[in-house]
């Protein structure tokens, strides 16, 4: 799946996932590729993102790290925002 991560700043992400993780009101949650379609809140957390490839950007920002053991892992912090999942594109405005 598509996945895009943007703060009123910049785009800060934009890649392939398998599997992103999310900070939910209710509690984390986790859409797959194919999952069907999700609008949802997101408060303060780590989005965890399972990616395709390994992590590998010219531009280092300093809101996306790296996993030290799975450069095909990266987690954002964020203070809030939506996420949209439609026809298997993932969208997250972040705070």
């Amino acid at each position: 799946m598509q996945l895009e991560i943007i703060t009123p700043e910049a785009k800060i992400f934009s890649g392939e996932a398998d599997a992103v993780q999310f900070p939910g009101l209710d509690g984390s949650f986790q859409v797959l590729d194919n999952h069907a379609a999700i609008i949802s809140a997101l408060v303060k957390g780590v989005v965890k993102a399972n990616l395709k490839n390994a992590f590998d950007s010219p531009e280092k920002s300093d809101l996306v790290h790296v996993d030290q053991k799975d450069s095909k892992v990266i987690r954002v912090d964020i203070k809030g925002g939506v996420v949209e999942m439609l026809n298997n594109k993932v969208i997250v405005l972040a705070e």
